[in-house]
């Protein structure tokens, strides 16, 4: 086989989501690339699904499969037997979707750290999940648990907080990263106080600064259809997009100085200073000197 793209261990051995099952289903075979290589996913209607990896000359190697929390996960180097879990995902009063997959031209750990971002809400996403003056981020906690981050007694105030909601709202938010590139967030239910409806975005590192961002809603709606729900999170990801796509560099700086944070940022420290304690280096910049390099290269 040809030399990789990537020499990142520590991503080549883990899962990363690839595919939405419905989309392989009825639309496959779908080619995509993880981590800079080439890979086509297969499996219509009653057949098992395979992932390939495949160069200019035909297919070199099958890849390991698994089929979680309704998408299509692969590895290119040796992955865990387990995948992290996600209880509300197995409780029956739940309505579950995928809500689409986009593709945005920047780095995975841009992505993420743009979904753990609480004080963007009232500035990119006006009238939906924030609005002005309602603008200042309460105090909360980040830490990490089991090997999990996690950014509990998050608060904000949304006009629109979900698309079954029917009045501005308070929400709590907790945030939970179990998987580099995968963050999910607990928020408040509008439709029962006690109860958290959950929403994730699985991350797919296409190459360093090409992502496909697959998002999954897990909530308690009894009211609104598939159509409405994806209607409103593709809104709130057309917010996102430029946004994402404008940031330079387009590699996520690890330095503790290479962007200046505020206390609003503790979850995005504590985010990167996991990426580099985990030994991560596709997609990330390392040192001040990459960032400088990287940068003027992007603005030319």
């Amino acid at each position: 086989m040809p030399e990789r793209l990537c020499n990142d261990p520590v991503l080549e051995n883990l899962w990363h989501p690839v595919a939405a099952i419905p989309d392989v289903r009825e639309r496959g075979p779908i080619t995509t690339q993880l981590l800079g290589e080439k890979l086509v996913i297969s499996g219509q209607a009653g057949e098992e699904i395979v992932v390939s990896e495949v160069s200019d000359v035909g297919i070199d190697r099958r890849l390991p499969v698994r089929e979680s929390f309704g998408f299509v996960w692969t590895s290119l180097g040796s992955p865990p037997e387990t995948l992290f879990d996600i209880p509300e995902f197995h409780e029956p009063d739940r309505w579950y979707e995928n809500s689409g997959s986009f593709g945005v031209h920047t780095s995975a750990g841009r992505v993420v750290e743009n979904f753990l971002d609480l004080a963007h809400f009232p500035f990119v996403h006006d009238g939906y999940l924030g609005e002005q003056p309602y603008t200042e981020v309460k105090e909360y906690s980040v830490g990490i648990d089991n090997g999990e981050i996690w950014a509990t007694g998050c608060e904000f105030y949304q006009p629109i907080a979900a698309v079954s909601a029917t009045d501005g709202q308070v929400t709590k938010y907790s945030y939970r990263l179990a998987h580099p590139f995968c963050p999910l967030l607990y928020k408040t239910s509008p439709l029962d106080p006690e109860r958290f409806d959950v929403i994730g975005i699985f991350v797919q590192p296409m190459t360093e600064v090409q992502t496909c961002a697959h998002q999954f809603l897990c909530l308690l709606d009894e009211a609104n259809d598939d159509a409405t729900i994806k209607r409103f999170q593709a809104i709130i990801f057309s917010q996102d997009k430029p946004i994402l796509e404008n940031q330079v560099p387009k590699r996520l700086p690890l330095g503790p100085r290479a962007e200046t944070p505020i206390r609003a940022d503790k979850t995005s420290i504590q985010y990167r200073r996991w990426l580099t304690e985990l030994g991560v280096s596709y997609g990330v910049i390392r040192d001040e000197a990459q960032q400088v390099a990287a940068t003027k290269e992007e603005v030319r």
